[in-house]
């Protein structure tokens, strides 16, 4: 079995890649590696499984859930003829089933694979980089490529006080062995809203405070609606502030913070920090091997998940970009491809799908109208405009430069090879279809509406064309589902 090779075996031959981390993306990259015939390396520290299964989304959803159960049940007096009641009677069960589930899938979806890659070795234990290699618990092991997937731990915000404070994080929360009676809730980033409404609808009496206001990167109307849904279920937010200091005593947590120039003291029983992510990047001798890191500790990678040191490839939360668990694997994925091929995947998050599982959800595809005005992008009613410019200009030189060309270029366009992709293998696109481009730019733009005609495609008889030329070419008319053409 892959799992029980040892140390002296993996010396003696050495690897075609090592996978520092066994989270999801250094599963996946050690998978991805196998399956293209690599001899794999995958080094563990910790409990194997990484943020999602056993700190992240499957603990919190369980818990929100039931959480959501709780809800339902007192909200139905809003129909008619309806009533009911439900309340929280046994806790310490409910984060007992919690644990069992967490341990049920680490086994089922990360200890179980193990065996049926014969290209992987796991190993156990701290890892560091050593000239062409690792380190693995003081032993050498060579690798010709290496890519690290250590992933991010809960960060502590900047606030005076913090230290000496028994603060909850986003893992701690889920693992207390009794409800309080308040809570403070500092960050309202999708963690924060997240538990802040999970513990509201377990009877706990919860104040979220935020700076930024709550999902900040959201749009602000979004933003706007989900802060008076918590309104309505009494969970008191605080945003638009400063903190001052935060201190502890016998009766519980006092936040000092300042708003309109005037000093609040918000007071609760415990306190919850969800101010995001730091990346787990300490004892790697990044330093040494010449790896780059931002100012927040994340590595720095370009658009092919390359470090700054040749060989060596960085994936997931450690990057410090797009904490989720499918673009932690995506990204994981690339990096091993393009270390055993040839760097030709470019990593495009232009339309990520993102997710905040409150009551409602908020969901979203590609930018914000922010974003894209920070992108320097051109509204839609420009781009029409200069497609309608584009349209009188050919029609002034009709057959200008020929098929494939462009009447100012003449050349054809580079072979296929030639041109970047974006997470798959290189594309060329011919001038004849660059209005096509033109609008499946649009979609990377924020134009969310498009890119859901990717799975509703072929349900509208679409099937013929390509996945994002259906989305560039037609759309849903809002009233009635028909496709209209762009």
């Amino acid at each position: 079995m892959a799992a029980h090779r040892t140390m002296d075996a993996g010396r003696e031959r050495g690897y075609d890649i090592a996978v520092i981390g066994a989270g999801s993306a250094g599963f996946s990259a050690a998978i991805t590696a196998a399956e293209h015939g690599a001899r794999v390396a995958l080094i563990g520290h910790g409990t194997i499984g990484g943020t999602c299964v056993n700190v992240g989304c499957v603990p919190s959803k369980t818990m929100i859930r039931a959480a959501g159960a709780l809800h339902g049940a007192r909200a139905a007096s809003r129909f008619p003829g309806l009533a009911g009641q439900a309340q929280v009677t046994a806790w310490r069960e409910l984060v007992a089933a919690k644990d069992a589930l967490v341990a049920s899938l680490r086994q089922k979806k990360y200890v179980d694979l193990l065996p049926g890659y014969d290209g992987i070795t796991y190993l156990q234990g701290r890892a560091r980089l050593d000239g062409p290699g690792v380190l693995v618990n003081g032993d050498a092991l060579h690798a010709d490529r290496i890519i690290i997937t250590t992933g991010a731990r809960a960060a502590r915000p900047d606030i005076v006080g913090i230290e000496s404070v028994a603060a909850l994080d986003s893992t701690s929360a889920l693992e207390l062995t009794g409800l309080p009676g308040s809570l403070l809730v500092i960050g309202a980033g999708y963690i924060g809203c997240e538990l802040a409404q999970m513990f509201a609808r377990m009877g706990v009496q919860v104040t979220l405070v935020s700076r930024r206001g709550v999902l900040p990167e959201a749009e602000p109307e979004i933003a706007a609606a989900l802060s008076g849904y918590f309104t309505d279920e009494g969970i008191r937010v605080v945003c638009g502030i400063a903190y001052r200091r935060i201190e502890q005593d016998g009766s519980g947590v006092t936040l000092a913070v300042e708003r309109d120039g005037h000093e609040e003291r918000l007071v609760a029983e415990r306190v919850l920090v969800a101010t995001g992510r730091t990346p787990n990047t300490e004892d790697l001798g990044l330093d040494e091997a010449g790896i780059a890191r931002d100012p927040s500790g994340a590595i720095e990678v370009d658009d092919r998940m390359r470090t700054t040191r040749p060989g060596v490839y960085a994936a997931g939360d450690v990057t410090g970009r797009d904490q989720f668990v499918y673009m932690a694997a995506h990204g994981a994925k690339l990096a091993a491809r393009n270390a055993l091929n040839g760097d030709r995947l470019v990593y495009d998050n232009a339309a990520m799908p993102a997710v905040v599982f409150t009551d409602p959800q908020v969901a979203s595809v590609g930018l914000t109208q922010a974003q894209a005005g920070r992108a320097r992008y051109a509204r839609p009613d420009q781009a029409h405009r200069r497609r309608a410019l584009a349209a009188t200009a050919r029609r002034a030189h009709p057959g200008a430069g020929g098929r494939g060309q462009h009447p100012e270029r003449g050349a054809r366009d580079p072979p296929r090879h030639e041109r970047a992709g974006s997470g798959r293998d290189d594309l060329s696109v011919s001038d004849h279809r660059r209005r096509a481009e033109a609008r499946r730019s649009g979609i990377r733009q924020g134009h969310r509406e498009l890119v859901v005609l990717r799975g509703l495609s072929r349900l509208r008889g679409l099937s013929r064309l390509p996945g994002r030329e259906r989305c560039a070419r037609y759309r849903l008319t809002a009233h009635d589902g028909r496709r209209q053409r762009v």
